[in-house]
């Protein structure tokens, strides 16, 4: 088991933290100082902390899916083990006819945490180099499914 080191930059901030027992997902809280009204255009809302992830950790800021029903999205991101800056997560609104105001300790995203090995990105010099596959170059539908 890893530990991630956190800071809270903000005395209202909350710390991240499982809703249930098996939740894979850490919930992250807005910390702001007033309220904000969500827009379509992307909005940065802080969660008031900062974190120590240690490398060959990948740390994913993932939307709520309670939130996604009602058309409120927060965008995907990504925290590398190097960032030791305040968190944010992008926000916005799906459809501006049904308003969404974020308030201070609010639940606005989630943060998942999974390894990543380490690899090396090697340039080949013909499709043949890469092997080949049932799929081979299939794209999008070429499943079946």
């Amino acid at each position: 088991m890893e530990n991630i080191q956190v800071l809270k930059l903000h005395p209202a901030a909350r710390i991240p933290e499982r809703a249930t027992a098996s939740s894979t997902g850490f919930d992250l809280y807005a910390c702001i100082e007033s309220p904000i009204e969500l827009e379509e255009s992307p909005q940065l809302i802080s969660v008031g902390i900062a974190l120590s992830i240690p490398f060959g950790i990948d740390a994913q800021i993932r939307p709520r899916s309670g939130l996604t029903l009602k058309g409120i999205m927060a965008g995907y991101g990504t925290i590398d083990a190097d960032y030791r800056g305040e968190l944010f997560v992008t926000m916005y609104l799906l459809d501006n006819d049904s308003p969404y105001v974020v308030r201070s300790g609010d639940r606005i995203a989630q943060l998942v945490f999974n390894s990543t090995p380490l690899v090396n990105i090697d340039l080949v010099h013909s499709i043949d180099d890469l092997g080949s596959t049932d799929r081979s170059s299939g794209g999008h539908g070429s499943t079946g499914r």
